[in-house]
């Protein structure tokens, strides 16, 4: 920040004397954004691939387009969640020393979901390529991506209200307005299955254990199941190939989930780059999209008036890597609607991700692999910029990801009446860098 004087020609103007400004705003900027000791190693070292300089929380933000209210994140390798305020600053965390949290989101009840592994089952160590996987599935998955062990519901003070246990779950679920929740977990396909499906990168190990497909199932509140789909009956091995340029581990990856009033599920796969519909009184396969015109997407999600939005990661495309936002019609395969950056090649993220349509009309997007979170118009005018200062460790290394971001209305049951300051954080908004001294600004401002 370096303050100028007006040119030449501008009437009833004093030169002053800049020095003394120019310190104070360098002393603000070291302050603002200046990443912890810890953090400033890392970057220094080259492991995050940015500079250790760059400015991170709330970047940019035009309170008379955007729409107000609250995000909800939780940061991959972390154990907390948190609410962030329009001003990018952290309002409420909810911390679980017993799991390693890999998406959250709020309920209609106002309380908090986290879908996450437990720390006695989370993997410490990097991937190693070429590895042998175990043949117990319940430990294979724990090396698979979106890995979880626990479905837990907390109240505001992260006190548990309800839980749901697998070691097989994974990525996403639903919560019902009958209080019944949806979730997918991995299991092993048959082989002769195995052997029918296309692509992926075969190796020669003998010792190679079975391939990981997909299964929804729905569940009541004690736990009991009530219906359940078969995601690897509804693919075919021939026309729903894995890509290529992935290993033969798992044959859809599911990593979204979404309900309609009509108990109609939308789902996405990412390996073999498939968004369905499953009628939930039939069982079949209603609708199925995807690549050419889709590649490796996550967050497949019903939107108001009948269409899907989906996040497409755009990994493997042809050409120059490059992500989207699409906005499509199940009954014409049209997109009505898209976002894209200009130039494209600059919005990529490979893996995770989401968008969010709001009920202004605007997209929250959460472009996952780098952490940066920003709101767009229907016209793709971002109007809200937020990027992540949390560095966590996945497996070994440092990370600013964040699997999808949700933001609520003040007036929903969450934090309607509740006060809400960043000067309750105030040390870990310092330590992030988010916000000034004093934390300037209203909750619902810049």
């Amino acid at each position: 920040m370096v303050l100028q004087p007006p040119r030449s020609g501008t009437s009833r103007y004093i030169r002053p004397n800049f020095t003394w400004v120019n310190k104070i705003a360098g002393l603000l900027n070291r302050f603002m954004y200046h990443p912890d000791s810890d953090v400033q190693e890392l970057l220094r070292n080259g492991q995050l691939g940015y500079s250790a300089y760059r400015r991170t929380g709330l970047t940019h933000h035009h309170p008379q387009r955007s729409f107000k209210g609250y995000t909800v994140i939780a940061p991959q390798g972390g154990d907390s969640a948190y609410a962030l305020d329009m001003g990018g600053r952290i309002v409420h965390r909810w911390r679980f020393p017993d799991l390693r949290p890999f998406y959250a989101r709020i309920l209609a009840n106002g309380n908090l979901a986290i879908l996450g592994v437990e720390t006695k089952f989370a993997p410490s160590g990097p991937r190693l390529p070429g590895a042998e996987l175990p043949a117990d599935l319940k430990e294979r998955v724990r090396g698979f991506g979106g890995n979880a062990s626990v479905l837990r519901e907390v109240d505001w003070n992260g006190e548990t209200v309800w839980e749901h246990n697998n070691e097989t779950i994974h990525h996403d679920f639903v919560r019902l307005p009958n209080g019944n929740t949806v979730i997918v977990e991995w299991v092993d396909i048959p082989k002769e299955i195995e052997r029918q499906v296309r692509g992926g990168q075969r190796t020669r190990t003998r010792k190679r254990p079975p391939m990981a497909g997909d299964e929804i199932y729905e569940i009541d509140p004690v736990g009991k199941e009530v219906w359940r789909a078969k995601v690897w009956e509804l693919h075919d091995p021939r026309l729903d190939p894995i890509c290529p340029l992935e290993p033969r581990n798992e044959w859809s990856h599911l990593n979204a989930l979404d309900v309609n009033a009509d108990g109609d599920v939308l789902f996405s796969c990412r390996n073999n780059s498939r968004v369905g519909i499953i009628n939930r009184t039939s069982g079949e396969l209603t609708w199925s999209y995807g690549q050419p015109e889709t590649f490796h997407q996550h967050n497949a999600t019903w939107l108001e008036n009948g269409n899907v939005q989906i996040f497409d990661n755009g990994m493997h495309r042809l050409g120059m890597p490059r992500s989207r936002i699409i906005e499509g019609n199940p009954a014409t395969n049209e997109i009505v609607w898209e976002y894209t950056a200009s130039p494209d090649i600059q919005f990529f993220s490979g893996h995770i991700s989401g968008a969010q349509r709001l009920s202004n009309g605007n997209t929250l997007v959460c472009e996952g692999a780098p952490g940066r979170l920003f709101e767009t118009t229907k016209d793709r005018e971002i109007v809200w910029e937020w990027l992540n200062p949390i560095v966590e460790t996945v497996r070994g290394d440092p990370s600013t990801s964040i699997f999808r971001a949700h933001r609520y209305g003040p007036d929903h049951p969450a934090f309607a009446d509740r006060a809400l300051e960043p000067r309750r954080y105030m040390e870990l908004n310092r330590l992030h860098g988010l916000g000034g001294p004093g934390f300037r600004g209203s909750r619902f401002g810049g």
